[in-house]
């Protein structure tokens, strides 16, 4: 049957009239269609199977390997319309670990983890606790810049995770402050808001790494009424990195 045929019968049956078509064709074309619906059912088992070999690859890597890894990723869709990957940045023995979302134009373009007048900010609340910039280490949920700074998407997420994951195996982090509802949420799993979240410990995966959740500085600065409680937050931090 030819591609005129096939849009013909589309068509129509779109429209809800029963086409005359000469005997086997009809056939043909639901046989084909069967072919078709099978090959995509395939590709999923064998696009879960890449992934999870991938993932396993990642889980292994030592950091240049890893950063290496990550600014050729090619793993969801990000890829195609950034400057640079966003790997990282800071002391690799930190003690504490700070996890965002996901880089903006400042740091696609820079390739560095909250530059600009959020990072400014973060530096400003992690000098208030006493830390450095260079004392702690910087990461993010995603290390691709999404498109127009929108939400990372959950696959886009998950592309990312075994990066993210391989980060904390290799830092070893004492606690980890997740700046931010996307880092809070993909980081523990939920789709609770940051409100429900802040004043409380939770751990890191199967881990005894506390995390505690607290506002996103670019939240801050469109609301500064909220820097009150983001202050609380980095007590509430500070006073259980001490407890450990």
């Amino acid at each position: 049957m030819t591609n005129d045929e096939q849009k013909r019968l589309a068509y129509l049956e779109a429209m809800g009239i029963q086409p005359w078509v000469r005997r086997g064709i009809r056939e043909t074309v639901a046989a084909a269609e069967a072919e078709d619906a099978f090959a995509d059912t395939a590709k999923a088992p064998a696009a879960a199977a890449d992934d999870s070999a991938q993932a396993a690859e990642i889980s292994g890597l030592d950091w240049e390997p890893l950063r290496a890894r990550v600014l050729a990723c090619t793993r969801c869709e990000l890829h195609k319309q950034r400057t640079q990957a966003v790997f990282g940045v800071g002391n690799r023995k930190a003690q504490w670990l700070i996890i965002g979302e996901a880089p903006g134009a400042d740091e696609d373009r820079q390739g560095e983890p909250f530059v600009g007048r959020a990072g400014k900010l973060l530096d400003n609340m992690l000098a208030a606790i006493g830390l450095k910039r260079v004392e702690v280490y910087i990461a993010n949920i995603v290390k691709c810049r999404p498109p127009n700074n929108r939400e990372p998407l959950p696959e886009e997420a998950q592309s990312c995770a075994p990066y993210l994951a391989r980060q904390i195996a290799l830092i070893k982090p004492k606690i980890i402050l997740a700046v931010g509802r996307i880092a809070a949420q993909n980081l523990l799993k939920t789709d609770r808001p940051v409100g429900t979240l802040r004043g409380k410990r939770f751990n890191y995966d199967a881990t005894d790494i506390p995390i505690i959740v607290t506002y996103h500085p670019a939240y801050l600065l469109r609301s500064p009424q909220e820097k009150r409680k983001a202050w609380q937050d980095l007590l509430f931090a500070k006073e259980t990195f001490s407890s450990l």
